[in-house]
């Protein structure tokens, strides 16, 4: 039977998408699932706006801040970053195939150099008290092999590293975008499988693909968590359904509406645009009659207010009053 107060689940780090907003939201849905910034490079805690990238609400805990960068005294610094700002964990990116992070020798091209990534964790790890973790592909272009991965990781576990995210698709950096290389590149969840079965003292999650409860659990009998990124945000409910692995209630929508409007007059009492906030409460109603009415209440409307938003969503509850 799934002991699943040994299992994570956790939603993953999307650029543009899991900002703080994106999260609060999340967690409405529910409390058990970790959840990631966006990717955020090094420069941009160093020498940008940092509270901005790092701010969070207190509800967002569990939380991991998802660094990309391969300087060690950078990422020293940003561990530094995260644990002052009371981030739960870090996680090294090893995964991202995009030609910006490439340029900067960066996510998924690290999965060539192993002991770069071993020496980033032994570092970290020396100066912050939270737990350092890598994400990563299971392979880049041709060195797609089982042993490419198993070595990569086995490597990095040797300085310190305990928990590995695995997207189970290899990266093409040449020919394929990102979107592409999250759609073609083949599945192949029995090698993560494998890494677990090989190495298990490690904590091993995978991610890749995975859309329903039954795949979670599916998932969940072999390794040790699930990611689930695009799956979560397009449908949020989703992280509702997924309260059945604890066996916990499920909450109505109505009762997460009720919720995020004072979080959303809070928000825009500091000056935060509400429609940059409401871009990630469009697939509330995936699936529903009505879904489509609400994400036109929600779209493209500069002046959107709080209660365009509660009437939109009424309408909606009318139609689907037990949802």
């Amino acid at each position: 039977m799934l002991d699943i107060t040994q299992k994570r689940l956790s939603v993953a780090p999307m650029i543009d998408w899991t900002t703080t907003d994106y999260r609060f939201f999340a967690r409405l849905f529910n409390p058990q699932v970790y959840l990631y910034t966006e990717m955020i490079s090094t420069g941009a805690l160093i020498y940008g706006h940092r509270d901005r990238h790092l701010r969070f609400d207190v509800s967002e805990h569990p939380l991991v801040l998802q660094l990309g960068g391969a300087d060690i005294d950078e990422m020293i610094q940003c561990a530094v970053f995260a644990q002052q700002y009371g981030y739960d964990e870090v996680n090294i990116n090893v995964g991202c195939p995009s030609d910006r992070v490439q340029h900067n020798k960066i996510g998924a091209c690290l999965m060539a150099e192993p002991k770069t990534v071993a020496g980033l964790v032994k570092h970290m790890q020396a100066a912050v008290d939270i737990p350092v973790t890598v994400k990563h592909r299971i392979g880049i272009d041709d060195f797609d092999s089982y042993e490419f991965m198993s070595d990569f990781v086995q490597t990095v576990a040797d300085a310190g590293c305990q928990r590995f995210i695995v997207h189970a698709r290899t990266a093409w950096l040449q020919g394929l975008s990102p979107k592409q290389n999250r759609e073609i590149p083949p599945l192949r969840y029995d090698d993560v499988y494998r890494l677990k079965q090989d190495l298990p003292d490690l904590m091993i999650e995978i991610n890749g693909g995975i859309e329903t409860v039954a795949d979670i659990k599916a998932h969940l009998e072999h390794i040790d968590g699930v990611m689930i990124g695009r799956a979560f945000y397009h449908n949020p409910y989703l992280l509702a359904e997924a309260n059945s692995l604890w066996d916990a209630p499920i909450p109505k929508r109505s009762d997460i509406l009720a919720k995020l409007y004072p979080y959303l007059e809070q928000q825009v009492n500091k000056g935060e645009r509400l429609p940059t906030m409401a871009r990630h409460y469009l697939g509330l109603f995936q699936g529903l009659a009505g879904a489509r009415k609400w994400r036109q209440a929600l779209s493209g409307k500069p002046d959107l207010t709080i209660k365009d938003i509660q009437w939109a969503a009424d309408e909606i509850l009318q139609l689907n009053p037990d949802v």
